[in-house]
């Protein structure tokens, strides 16, 4: 049964990065497509993310799209690491660029999605009415897009004023002699903290486990150092896709910490955290793997903070023991560890006094109450997969993707799931996304989907889909990858920890996107033997042998 003339050989549900840059790829080919986006206007995370303080942890010259060198070229950074609104006015330009808003629905929520056999078909359902078919469902929904609210006894009494860091109003929100409880000291809290400080008369840390924070060094760009004017700074945002992170670091040294001197050791972690940012983990090539190499970098980061904070108590409370440094996403922050030197904060160690509820006030820590008029949120998402299982995803034979995923995420090169067909995810669980630069993430994985899209037209296909084979095969080898390294001895939001009830499973795919970039290679190389088309295994359709 053929489609129908009224619907679209694509759909893609959100309108970030990801969405845009695969909106503008299938328009590209010629493909009809539509994209649905809950938000008012384009930017994802940072249409959302509008909280005091709301920064990108990757330099902003390795932060924007390669595909075309205009938006890359004619745009110039204001600083090293852009705000929000730099990164959501970039965002608005691209698709001013590529006049990408005439083909998305914005204020839509797709609520349901269902597979349909007979047309080799996705049929969409959303909250405002404007449902939709089309051959093949790109999600690029992001990985950090579901906030996570904790549920607190006593919350729906509170009488004074909630926010989460990732749902922040549009309008800009005054703390000018507030009483503020900050909930959270990951990379938002981290980002907030320095902010409300200036701002609240008071302010509470609610903390339970300590972040380890490295210095960003942000600063004002030149019209030097932009993409468009400097040859060096260009040949390396195109150079980005080659390292392990999507993004060029200068002065590092590839040696194992174990094996140089203690002077050496302590001489290059110096520079690396006067030279600041996330590159502070890639200082020596072990600290991630090696566990005795580890402790000594997380020993350096906890001298640090002893020499930034004044009050011996409250430093020890911020220093994190439990867990190897880089275990939890490294925070990226400016003065977050001075801050606890002011008189108007206070850090609320959860560990020794519990959130034990809400009162109408304020909160019950402890033994006692803490009379505040706001509390901020900023506890994070359902990472990776929960934007994902409650869209209401229905595969073949009406599977249901929060069930099929009821163990934990499983997909093939974090692109397709099987028992899904016709259904890919942009940077989803089972790729680098998370651990790399998200923009060299996304771009990679629209571009294979494009060349994958092009081959079934190419070859007649209107229909693939993942093998269970293959599935296992890569989720297997994810788990390999990720137990070699430190990543897993921490219960950070990678494996799901934060979400009371989700399986503990390690999410993103830890190798390192040279090595990810050759397996997604391999797989087309040899005629994605991953995949079947239209029933046939695809190795026998790349071969063109006799179709049994």
């Amino acid at each position: 049964m053929a489609l129908t003339e009224d619907t679209y050989d694509v759909v893609i549900v959100g309108a970030g990065f990801a969405g845009m840059c695969a909106l503008q790829r299938v328009r590209s080919q010629g493909m009809t497509c539509r994209v649905f986006e809950a938000g008012d206007d384009v930017g994802g995370t940072w249409y959302w993310n509008r909280y005091p303080g709301a920064r990108c942890d990757v330099e902003g010259r390795f932060y924007c799209y390669s595909f075309d060198d205009r938006i890359s070229h004619d745009w110039t950074w204001s600083e090293r690491y852009p705000a929000q609104p730099e990164i959501y006015d970039y965002a608005r330009y691209v698709a001013d660029e590529f006049d990408l808003r005439k083909d998305i629905t914005f204020g839509t929520r797709v609520v349901g999605a269902r597979f349909d056999e007979d047309t080799d078909s996705w049929t969409l359902r959303t909250d405002g009415g404007a449902d939709a078919r089309a051959r093949f469902l790109l999600l690029a929904v992001g990985c950090l897009s579901t906030s996570n609210v904790p549920e607190l006894p006593g919350i729906a009494g509170f009488a004074g004023r909630t926010f989460h860091s990732g749902q922040w109003p549009r309008e800009p929100v005054d703390f000018a002699g507030r009483s503020v409880a900050v909930i959270g000291t990951g990379s938002s809290g981290v980002q907030l903290v320095p902010q409300l400080a200036e701002q609240a008369e008071r302010l509470y840390v609610l903390q339970r486990t300590p972040s380890f924070s490295v210095p960003a060094r942000n600063r004002k760009l030149g019209d030097t150092e932009q993409i468009g004017t400097n040859p060096t700074v260009r040949a390396e945002r195109y150079q980005a896709p080659q390292t392990r992170t999507g993004i060029v670091y200068h002065g590092l040294d590839p040696r194992n910490v174990v094996d140089v001197s203690a002077g050496d050791r302590e001489e290059q972690l110096r520079w690396a955290w006067t030279e600041g940012g996330a590159g502070f983990m890639q200082a020596f090539g072990d600290i991630g793997r090696n566990e005795e190499s580890n402790g000594y970098v997380a020993d350096f980061v906890r001298d640090r903070i002893r020499e930034y904070v004044i009050d011996p108590a409250v430093a020890e409370r911020l220093c994190p023991t439990d867990y190897p440094i880089g275990a939890k996403r490294i925070c990226v922050d400016t003065g977050y560890y001075e801050t606890y030197n002011r008189d108007n904060v206070e850090l609320v160690d959860l560990r020794a006094e519990p959130i034990r509820g809400f009162t109408p006030d304020g909160i019950t820590v402890g033994e006692r109450t803490l009379d505040v008029d706001d509390v901020v949120f900023a506890t994070g998402y359902d990472a990776m997969t929960g934007s994902l299982t409650r869209m209401g995803i229905e595969g073949r034979d009406g599977l249901r993707l929060a069930d099929a995923w009821a163990a934990g995420p499983a997909t093939h090169l974090g692109l397709g799931v099987a028992g899904f067909p016709n259904m890919l995810v942009i940077a989803g669980p089972g790729s680098p996304s998370v651990l790399v630069n998200m923009i060299v993430a996304i771009e990679q994985h629209v571009a294979w989907i494009g060349d994958l899209l092009e081959y079934m037209r190419a070859s007649g296909a209107t229909r693939f889909e993942v093998t269970a084979q293959a599935q296992d095969s890569w989720v297997r080898h994810v788990n390999e990858v990720a137990a070699g390294s430190l990543l897993t001895r921490a219960a950070s939001w990678y494996v799901g920890a934060n979400i009371p009830g989700k399986p503990r499973i390690f999410m993103p795919y830890a190798g390192g996107l040279p090595a990810y970039t050759q397996r997604i290679a391999d797989e087309v190389a040899a005629g994605y033997p991953g995949l079947v088309f239209d029933g046939v295994p695809g190795a026998v359709v790349a071969t063109g042998a006799e179709r049994t």
